[in-house]
């Protein structure tokens, strides 16, 4: 009869967004962990399941170094979202006054009735809130742009930051092999 070696695994469960599942991927496969299954979760979400030799050599060296990966992801993904996230607060608000400038015209114009300077100059409040509403678009692109100038270089060196974790992680999982 063959005997089998035993071997006992931890396992985890991880949420990520579906869009950063290849660099998940690599992330838990640099620290030793195998992926044993995805599953969609609610709103753009994936769920990875892992498992790891229990008795892996430098655990607590891998684990320092995974948390270490795992903030630094995150900060990946903090830097990803603030490229938009001041342009987008500038439209709302922008694009909303651009509204009320709009509807201002239209009050203007059919409240005040057989008012010739009423209807021109509702006229004009609606076409000037028309083109703010226009404007504002090619304002949100233009600061979008700028902040991403301004983070890119930020963004760069971070991800070189997780690489470099990622090898020590796979160099300690290395050096047990040989």
């Amino acid at each position: 009869m063959q005997e089998k070696d035993f071997v006992t695994y931890e396992y985890k469960t991880v949420s990520i967004d579906a869009k950063d599942r290849a660099k998940a991927m690599d992330l838990y496969e640099a620290f030793g962990w195998e992926i044993t299954g995805t599953t969609a979760s609610a709103a753009g979400g994936m769920m990875l399941s892992l498992r790891r030799d229990r008795k892996q050599r430098h655990k607590q060296e891998l684990d320092r170094l995974e948390r270490q990966a795992e903030e630094t992801m995150e900060t990946i993904g903090g830097l990803q979202k603030s490229k938009t996230r001041g342009a987008s607060v500038f439209a709302y608000i922008f694009g909303s006054a651009a509204a009320l400038v709009l509807g201002g015209g239209m009050c203007l114009t059919m409240l005040i009735e057989n008012s010739i300077p009423a209807l021109i100059g509702g006229i004009a409040l609606g076409i000037a809130g028309l083109v703010l509403c226009g404007v504002n678009y090619f304002i949100y692109s233009k600061l979008v742009s700028k902040k991403t100038k301004e983070v890119l270089p930020i963004i760069d060196q971070t991800e070189e930051k997780l690489a470099d974790l990622l090898e020590k992680g796979n160099g300690l999982l290395r050096t047990e092999i040989i």
